[in-house]
This record gives structure tokens, C-alpha cells and sequence, in this order.
């Protein structure tokens, strides 16, 4: 079935989103807070001059796309928000309110992918007001709750709580394969003092060393926002085993091996190499883990 072509709003809805870009540029008036193009600038003067006198139209967009530098309340941070206004849609006729506005967000450098992405789908499609409501309420509980975290963590770094043992905790994967949120695991582990790695395939294995709260509290992050989007039956991972005595740290960072496990003769491992997985731990002095986790 062949899609509808777009046609130009009625005067009266061309106008209200034209009143939407007015509302905007009279909101953020300082350099720096509304990026709007010249070419869009000379669009929404051309539409507000048809909607006074209706003649054809040429070259006029079927959005037109500005940007918001957002505060996060008293953060002194921004959060950028791209905004389509619409001026086309297929069935003007039978409209009597303007298509929805579109917004999409820059990932600011204090959000990872991840964590952009858990806000920017739940933006609310209807009023301006509310959407910038929405994402500046969002960002601020963001920044309260790392705040919050990074306080904790400086404490037990500098001795001013109490200093929690180090433990390293294996978890088991039947399966381990989407890119995007085995990055979540390694480039999140950081911000909770975490070291380990992340191998992927048919088992997967995910190895922590750190703080057991600091685990826990990581563990939960990527359960509930990196892994939001997967149902509920399909979080499939199980805590195999938690050493707990003398424990000392054996990996200087976070990382994933699955490409690099088992290298031999210029040859890559399969993922799910166990020989390989077996060697390389026992060669870091942890063999037993391998035989309490795999087995």
C-alpha cells in the first residue's frame, strides 16, 4: 500500500507551531541557550508571512530543527535537546491539533550512552513545557544519585567511612552477546571502583572485584537501566560464586576479552573458548574460580 504524501498544515496550525518556535526564542534569550540556524530562521519568517496571505509555497522544510541548552536545576550543567518542529503532515483535512513535537538529546560528557538513552525514551511527546519538565527532572535525580555515590565512594577511598573488604564475584550467563550493553558493564564498572572483565558468547562470564555494596549497587544499575529495555524472562544471570578471604585485585581495569581470548598463531578464539577462559585464569592464579563457575 502506497504511504500518504505529506502536505503543508492548515494557517491555523502553521501558526501555533511558529507560536512554539516564538515561546521558544523569548524563553532562552542569552547567547549560547537556543541554537537556531539562519536557514531556519528565514523558514519560520517565510511561514509566518504565508499564514498572514495562504499562496503556494516553495522550499519550505517539513520540520524545522533547533536546539536547547536545558539547565539542570542549580547544577551550573546543561543538557542539550534537539527539537522538529513539524509543518507537514498527510491528512491536514481531518486535523484539528498540530503533529507533536520531536525530541532527541546530545549525550552530554557526564552521561554515558546508556544512561541518555534511559531518559530520552521516555520523553513526554505532548507540550514543550512538559518535555523540558520531564528531562530537566530526570537529569537532576541523575546528578543527586551519582552525587550521592562519588560522596560514598571518596569516603571509604580516603578512610572517612568505614573501609568495606574486597571481594570477587563471578556471575554466569547462558548467553552474553548484545555489544551495546556488554560496553554498559565495562565503561559503568569504573564509577564503582570495580575491576574485572567481560566475556561474552555461549556461556558469558562477567568477573568483579571490588567493594561487595559497590557490586551490588552496580549490579542493580545495569539491571534496571542498561538491561531496561530486555524483558524480565530474558535477564538470565546467576552470582556463581563470591570469594571473599584475602582477596586482592588480579585486573587493573575493566575490560572485555572476548576477542582477545585464546590469541594463538594469529588466531582468534572462538567465543565460548572454555580452554582458553581455563588457561587464562589459571595463568592469574585462579583456577578454582573457573572450576566453580563453569562446572
Amino acid at each position: 500500500m502506497a504511504s500518504q504524501s505529506l502536505q503543508f498544515l492548515p494557517a491555523d496550525l502553521m501558526e501555533s507551531q511558529i507560536s512554539v518556535v516564538d515561546l521558544l526564542v523569548a524563553m532562552f534569550p542569552s547567547p549560547g541557550e537556543l541554537d537556531i540556524s539562519d536557514s531556519t530562521a528565514e523558514d519560520v519568517e517565510r511561514v509566518r508571512a504565508w499564514c498572514v496571505d495562504p499562496t503556494p509555497m516553495a522550499k519550505i522544510p517539513a520540520n524545522l530543527f533547533l536546539t536547547v541548552s536545558l539547565p539542570v536545576a542549580e547544577t551550573g550543567k546543561t543538557i542539550q535537546v534537539n527539537i522538529a518542529v513539524p509543518l507537514q503532515c498527510s491528512d491536514p483535512a481531518n486535523m484539528d491539533q498540530p503533529p507533536p513535537l520531536g525530541y532527541s538529546l546530545r549525550q552530554p560528557d557526564w552521561m554515558s550512552k546508556a544512561e541518555i538513552r534511559q531518559i530520552a525514551t521516555s520523553i513526554p511527546q505532548g507540550d514543550v513545557m512538559e518535555a523540558f519538565e520531564y528531562i530537566q527532572a530526570e537529569a537532576t535525580c541523575f546528578l543527586e544519585n551519582k552525587e550521592c555515590h562519588d560522596a560514598d565512594s571518596e569516603k571509604t577511598r580516603s578512610g572517612l567511612g568505614p573501609r568495606e573488604p574486597m571481594v570477587r564475584v563471578w556471575f554466569y550467563f547462558p548467553s552474553l552477546s548484545t555489544r551495546r550493553k556488554r560496553d554498559d558493564m565495562v565503561n559503568l564498572a569504573p564509577g564503582y571502583g570495580l575491576t574485572g572483565f567481560v566475556l561474552a558468547g555461549k556461556p558469558g562470564v562477567l568477573c568483579l572485584e571490588g567493594a561487595s555494596p559497590d557490586i551490588d549497587a552496580y549490579m542493580s544499575f545495569i539491571k534496571t537501566h542498561s538491561w531496561g529495555d530486555i524483558p524480565s524472562h530474558q535477564k538470565k544471570v546467576s552470582e556463581r560464586f563470591r570469594e571473599t578471604n584475602g582477596v586482592h585485585r588480579v585486573f587493573l581495569g575493566m575490560e572485555e576479552i572476548t576477542d582477545s581470548l585464546g590469541e594463538r598463531g594469529g588466531q582468534r578464539a572462538n567465543r565460548g573458548d572454555m580452554q582458553a577462559l581455563e588457561a587464562w585464569l589459571e595463568a592469574k592464579g585462579l583456577q578454582e574460580a573457573f572450576e566453580k563457575v563453569i562446572f
